[in-house]
């Protein structure tokens, strides 16, 4: 392992102790809460072995370049409909770089790959359903002459005991959310579930989004 992976592993490690560190300031959770709405996987989740698929997609082990972009970092908890902690679950995030395009052999797009963007990304919860990724913000790209999808990550959450969860997070702010065909296809009421506002007031803009599964009776 390169040892610029590895400090930068070290750095999402120690990002992880300092949430759990704040874990007594958290307000309380307890109470009913809806699950978060799915939302399409679409066609470019990633269908080729990937050596690296730690929580840093923005430099891949081996490789001196990082990714290109805005780098960002996403955090949140994986609840239940009673607001406990869902322990040991499977996040699984992916996503366009930068330019709009997915390392993907079915994606169409004519943007620029980027050799130092890893593209996806697997992790565990921790005791008290936290995850953590650093990535890039992912650019916007063309579906059809007039559907440009918004800036989005993909997520599948899933748990023994619970229904697996297909879901996208938006970022908030963008005009495109509004024409969005998939984002404006979620009931009003649940839609801002699935967009998160980043705070940009310190190195790196953070978000949280937080997951709801429904539990299978």
């Amino acid at each position: 392992m390169s040892e610029r992976k590895r400090l930068s592993r070290r750095s999402v490690l120690a990002a992880g102790a300092g949430l759990a560190a704040g874990a007594m300031s958290l307000p309380t959770l307890a109470g009913s809460r809806t699950p978060t709405p799915a939302n399409p996987q679409g066609p470019f989740y990633p269908n080729r072995p990937q050596a690296d698929t730690d929580a840093d997609l923005t430099l891949i082990e081996g490789r001196e370049q990082r990714a290109s972009g805005e780098v960002v970092r996403v955090t949140g908890r994986v609840l239940d409909e009673e607001g406990r902690p869902i322990a040991g679950a499977v996040v699984d995030v992916w996503q366009a770089n930068t330019h709009g395009r997915y390392h993907h052999e079915a994606d169409p797009a004519t943007a620029p790959l980027d050799p130092g963007f890893q593209g996806w990304a697997v992790m565990k919860t921790d005791a008290e359903g936290r995850y953590a990724f650093t990535t890039v913000k992912p650019g916007a790209y063309r579906v059809t002459g007039n559907w440009s999808r918004p800036p989005h990550i993909h997520f599948r959450v899933s748990r023994r005991g619970f229904h697996e969860l297909t879901t996208q997070m938006y970022f908030a702010g963008e005009s495109l959310n509004e024409r969005d065909r998939l984002l404006q296809g979620v009931p009003a009421r649940q839609r801002d579930a699935l967009v998160v506002a980043f705070d940009d007031s310190g190195a790196v803009p953070r978000g949280e989004f937080p997951i709801v599964l429904a539990g299978v009776i």
